[in-house]
This record gives structure tokens, sequence and C-alpha cells, in this order.
């Protein structure tokens, strides 16, 4: 996303004060204005000289971020590589050539033809290397800031609250009538939850950790009602040794029962993983027709987020019907090592 001119300018200035930056550019400014000071006999050069070094701290950034935005594009960005050289030669001989003749001067060490050249392609190198650094830094927070936006979404999603406000409900209800159920109730809930706050950190979890949050999942919703649905789970044994994002099968586990047991399609469930060809599917079946994705929805779009970010792409997700009265999700994972992305 292209963020606004004006908005980019003053966050590049704002970045350039950051000592990290600040420091640096004036390593290279003072000693240019003591030379120009020391070599030039004009009154005027040592004025002159710190007036290049302001321009270029203020618009030698800005030029390049504001005609690149989002880096630096070989590929589409010659004439923005063209437009940015002629904006550095422009200014710089405005200021060494243009400024002088205006005011009369005589030459100075930075006005010289020689020094020019060797000015303007400073003033070109050092806008692309303060400019990408503080791209980089700022789309590196954005970056952050959707991490922790997906991390809150997936946990959102992934711990429904009337999920969690039936199932507490329940557990009241238990503590009257059976104590037993409801300390059942009780263990089974904080384990899950535990479980879930330590893997929404992980990009990566074993599926076999994965699949133990999905059956606790599925007997939370049991307890609170035993005729809810019948779980068929057809699993190998051992559990394929790949790993998966955390809670990207339970968010179908979740969905499979709130659009299907819960909605009155009483019926199995199906839970079957299967390892073939270098990779393994994990599937998910349960009552009730697919009615399609649903506008304004966050968790599946955040779970084909969080599975490109974790796979670098190599996992896919699909949900289809699964007959007149039935709903299939499945996700598919290479079983070699995948990298984040």
């Amino acid at each position: 996303m292209t963020v606004p001119s004006t908005s980019i300018v003053r966050a590049t200035w704002l970045a350039l004060l950051a000592p990290k930056r600040l420091v640096p550019i004036l390593v290279v400014c003072i000693p240019l204005v003591v030379t120009q000071a020391a070599f030039s006999r004009e009154p005027l050069a040592t004025p002159l000289g710190i007036v290049m070094c302001l321009a270029f701290i203020a618009l030698a950034p800005v030029s390049y971020r504001v005609l690149f935005p989002d880096g630096l594009d070989l590929s589409n960005g010659a004439v923005r590589i063209v437009l940015y050289s002629l904006v550095g030669a422009g200014i710089v001989l405005s200021l060494g050539v243009g400024v002088p003749k205006l005011l009369h001067m005589r030459a100075t060490f930075l006005t010289d033809r020689s020094s020019l050249a060797v000015i303007i392609a400073m003033f070109l190198v050092g806008g692309w290397g303060l400019g990408r650094d503080v791209g980089f830094e700022q789309r590196l927070t954005r970056l952050l800031a959707e991490k922790e936006r997906a991390q809150l979404l997936s946990l959102r999603a992934h711990l429904d609250p009337h999920f969690l406000f039936n199932t507490l409900n329940a557990i009241a209800e238990w503590c009257r009538i059976d104590g037993v159920v409801a300390e059942a109730a009780v263990l089974k809930l904080s384990q899950m939850l535990r479980t879930v706050l330590s893997g929404v950190k992980e990009p990566l979890w074993p599926l076999e950790q994965e699949l133990e949050l999905v059956r606790m999942l599925f007997d939370l919703h049991l307890l609170r009602d035993k005729e809810l649905f019948e779980l068929v789970l057809e699993v190998p044994s051992p559990v394929p040794a790949v790993k998966v994002p955390p809670m990207s099968v339970l968010t179908l586990a979740e969905n499979a029962v709130k659009h299907g047991p819960a909605k009155g399609f009483r019926g199995r469930i199906f839970v079957s993983i299967v390892e073939a060809s270098g990779t393994v599917t994990i599937a998910i079946e349960n009552p009730g027709p697919y009615g399609g994705p649903r506008a304004g929805s966050d968790g599946l779009p955040t779970l084909e987020r969080q599975l490109h970010l974790a796979t670098n792409g190599a996992a896919s997700l699909s949900i289809a019907a699964a007959g007149p009265d039935r709903t299939r999700a499945q996700l598919i994972f290479p079983t070699s090592k995948v990298t984040p992305a």
C-alpha cells in the first residue's frame, strides 16, 4: 500500500533526527563545511556550505522515498530513477551554480566543477542510502504491527467468545449438580487455554500437538452436550511428523461445530489425516450444507494469511460441499521442511 507523500515527507524528516542517522550525517557534513571555509576566500562560502548540507538532509532522502515509496524496483522504475537523478542534479546545481551567480560569489571549494560532480553523486547515493534505511525501518514497523494484529485476530478466532461463555456457564451449572464433571471441564479448559496462548507465538509446531488441541475442543463441546455430534477420528499412529501453524486445524474444527451441530445439523464429524506423495492432508467434514465464504469474516482470511506466512506459500486450504448436506474443509502440508516467509 502506497503511503501519501505528505506522510512520507514528515515521517522521513522525523526518522532523520534519530541519533543513529543524525550522527553519521553530521560526521559527513561538518567536515565538508569546515573544508569549504578553509579552502575558499569567499565570505559567503561557509553559509553556502551549510545551506547545501541542509538541502541534502531535507531533500535527498525525501526525494528517494517519494519516488520509491515501496523501495527501489529496477524492473519498472527506470523513469523514476532518471527523475530522481534529475532532481538531485537540479538541487545541487541550483545551489552550487545558480546561487553563486545570483549573489556574484567567487569560486569556492564546493562549487568547483569537479567538486559539484562529487556532490551530485553524494546527494544521490546518500539520499538512496538514508531513504532506503528509513523505508526499511518503517515497513518493518508496519509488518510488526500487522503481525500483532494477525495474532490478536488469530487468538480471537481460535477462542470463540460464545463457546467460552457457554462452557463457563455449563461449568457453573455442573458445580451445583456434578462436581466431578465440572472439575474435569475446568482442567480441560485451562489446559486448552495454556496451549493456545503458548502456541500463538510460534510460527510452526508439531501436528500431534495441534491434534491434541483439536481433541480438547471437541471434548469440551461434548461435555456440554453429549448428543451434539458423534466424533470419528481417522488418524494414523504415529501421527505424521509434520509441522503446522498453531491453531490452523483448530480453526477448522471450531467452524465445523459452529456451522454444523451448533446450528442444528446433527450427525458425525469426521477428522482424517492422510500422508501420501510427499504431503499430509488433514480433512474435517461436518454435517450442514456449505454456504460459501461469509462477507466480513476474519477467521478464514486470517488462517489463509497465517498459512502463507508460516509455510512460505507451501500449504493450501480448501473448503467445499461434500454432498448436499455436508461440508469438507481440507488442509494440505508438504512433508518436507518449510521455512516461514
